[in-house]
């Protein structure tokens, strides 16, 4: 099968759902048709379809051009030159690619219907965006770690930096004195083991008409908390706070559910044809 008869086919199937819900009375819309002119000559018809209203009926022939390019006057002129032969016989020529202003307007001026008949591209296919913003205030429980401690205890709280920064995809941690630390519990402790305070009492301690917006920070001479390497030494706990907006963009893709796009060329009006319906 050849570009053209298999334009001509997706065409036939096309026009055959539009007169399907169109129409009351079932029509076949042919393929391929041969119809007697008034001079005696034969036209080869490419789709084809009678209807009957109120006891009258109406034919309608479909010229298929599967170019390219847009279709020049001449394609126009010819088709014209056949529905005169024709009794009655509305015309409509499709295409992909379009039609040239001298076609439009040689159309219009002869009543013959001009339609842009095709795959929908996937930009065409989005027929609307939702856009969501969503806003978020984290709090960070970070800690200044007592270095002159950590280097005597052998830990290498820069390299600790380094892989937070590797683990959460950010450059933030290098170079902040304050750091998150993974506890075992939520206590703080003096060098004798002592408890001395815990995390739950500091927020507590938070003033209630805080802003939300500038870090809390509480000293320490002599605290230790419990991380998942052991006791280390900190000076002190910041309440570090972060605003975070986020902005996603929803496309309304209808690209599963559309067969095909028919545009009339001379109105640019669109309509979108639904696999469902085929």
């Amino acid at each position: 099968m050849n570009n053209s008869t298999e334009y001509e086919l997706f065409t036939r199937g096309i026009y055959q759902q539009l007169v399907d819900a169109d129409t009351i009375k079932a029509t076949k819309v042919q393929h391929n048709v041969k119809l007697e002119g008034k001079s005696g000559q034969k036209h080869q018809i490419d789709v084809y379809w009678e209807y009957e209203i109120a006891g009258i009926t109406h034919k309608v022939a479909i010229e298929c051009k599967n170019y390219s390019k847009p279709i020049a006057i001449s394609k126009v002129r010819d088709f014209y030159g056949v529905l005169s032969d024709l009794n009655n016989v509305a015309g409509i020529m499709v295409t992909k690619a379009g039609f040239q202003e001298g076609a439009k307007k040689f159309a219009k001026q002869y009543g013959i219907c001009l339609k842009e008949l095709r795959n929908p591209t996937r930009e065409e296919c989005i027929i609307g965006e939702l856009i969501t913003i969503t806003s978020a205030d984290i709090r960070h429980t970070l800690f200044l770690v007592d270095e002159e401690w950590a280097t005597n205890n052998g830990y290498d709280f820069q390299a600790y930096r380094r892989r937070l920064d590797m683990f959460h995809c950010t450059g933030r941690w290098s170079n902040s004195s304050h750091i998150p630390i993974e506890l075992n519990n939520e206590n703080i402790y003096d060098s004798s083991g002592k408890l001395i305070s815990s995390l739950d009492e500091l927020e507590k301690a938070i003033p209630s008409d805080h802003n939300g917006t500038d870090d809390i920070t509480f000293m320490f001479e002599d605290a230790y908390v419990n991380a998942k390497w052991g006791m280390t030494k900190i000076k002190e706990v910041q309440y570090s706070y972060e605003h975070k907006t986020q902005t996603s963009t929803i496309r309304l893709d209808v690209s599963g559910f559309v067969d095909a796009i028919l545009k009339d060329a001379l109105n640019g009006e669109i309509r979108l044809i639904n696999k469902r319906q085929r």
